[in-house]
């Protein structure tokens, strides 16, 4: 019998697909780019402007959708590459023998025992010359422990199976035995902690420019506007902080929601 936790999150999924959708096609609606007009700094929401202004006259309306495609890019891309190391990380932990899984496995826990934002900020400083795909490879890069662990835990429960066993004893190597048959008996069980992820590096990239090191002042994304709430509060532009703020907190949370459900769809039935 199928529990009531585990029913698919429509609502959510419709939710987190429109905004997506809107950013995506933000140009054809919302005026493309959006300019400065210092004429029209800080005014409220208005049917000239749906959402207001921010202090130096763009268009809230404009800069939520086009930042918005920023926020999503970043986190899909990182956590695609945060996925991607950690399935080659967690599945070459769990096939190495006792003392190179154990050894592997305490690397990843001192990494996770420093706060993951010193790895951020360290490759950045690198970089030099931060931008949307940078941001999202520092926070990739530095966020695939966790799902290392629980993929080196899925790879122990099935490196036993026959069908793994033939397919090394046949001469397949290491990157076919986890393509053919680790990777595929994995994903569904760590596919929350992928999709929950994605939320996880919008967050870290809108902490990342709230504290100005995050993308460059000519970047917009939902994590840029979140950094002028500060301005915002002690002028009175409540719509600055509370709009852009509902966007990233309800696209996170409709992302936090599908991941759970993948969780719960993978979890036994008690």
């Amino acid at each position: 019998m199928k529990a009531a936790g585990k029913k698919f999150p429509y609502v959510s999924a419709g939710a987190l697909f429109a905004i997506a959708l809107m950013c995506l096609f933000s140009p054809l609606f919302a005026g493309g780019a959006p300019r400065m007009d210092f004429e029209a700094a800080s005014l409220p929401p208005s049917a000239s402007h749906l959402f207001g202004t921010d202090p130096l006259g763009r268009d809230l309306f404009a800069m939520i959708f086009s930042g918005g495609r920023s926020s999503l890019f970043i986190g899909i891309f990182a956590a695609a590459l945060s996925a991607a190391v950690a399935f080659v990380y967690g599945t070459a932990a769990g096939l190495a023998g006792e003392t190179a899984d154990s050894l592997m496995m305490r690397l990843a826990e001192l990494l996770l025992a420093i706060p993951p934002i010193l790895y951020v900020v360290t490759i950045q400083a690198a970089i030099g010359s931060p931008g949307a795909a940078s941001v999202a490879a520092a926070i990739g890069l530095t966020s695939w422990m966790n799902v290392a662990k629980m993929v080196r835990t899925e790879v122990l429960r099935v490196r036993g199976s026959e069908y793994v066993l033939w397919a090394r004893h046949m001469g397949g190597g290491f990157f076919y035995v986890m393509r053919k048959h680790l990777l595929p008996n994995s994903a569904p069980a760590v596919m929350f902690m992928v999709i929950s992820s994605i939320g996880g590096a919008i967050a870290a990239e809108a902490t990342l420019s709230f504290l100005g090191v995050g993308l460059p002042a000519n970047v917009v994304s939902w994590g840029s506007l979140m950094s002028l709430s500060q301005n915002a509060l002690l002028t009175g532009d409540w719509w600055v902080v509370l709009i852009p703020g509902a966007f990233l907190v309800t696209t996170l949370v409709c992302i936090v929601n599908v991941g759970e459900f993948y969780r719960r769809k993978n979890t036994p039935d008690t």
